[in-house]
């Protein structure tokens, strides 16, 4: 069997407001856990409570995302601004 060969060059990654994204969806996931908490007994007489804490994991996870993507965003604009420097001197 051959080894396989890409035929072209692979497409550059999409870039868009990335870190907008991370902190709408913390937003939307600790929206979902507070709408629960007035129904905490109702999923807990059903055993259903993971629906609750997986939005609250859900919410500091995008936490953590968000301070990850805000220092990604902060690397990039950075490495482009000594791109750009670098291409003024050189």
């Amino acid at each position: 069997m051959a080894k396989w060969t890409p035929k072209h060059e692979a497409p550059e990654p999409l870039e868009g407001p990335v870190v907008a994204t991370i902190v709408g969806g913390t937003i939307i996931w600790f929206a979902m856990f507070l709408a629960q908490l007035p129904f905490y007994g109702w999923f807990a007489d059903r055993d259903l409570l993971w629906w609750v804490w997986t939005c609250a994991a859900g919410g500091f996870l995008g936490l953590i995302g968000i301070w990850y993507v805000r220092g990604r965003d902060a690397a990039l604009k950075r490495h482009a601004a000594e791109a750009a420097a670098r291409a003024e001197q050189g």
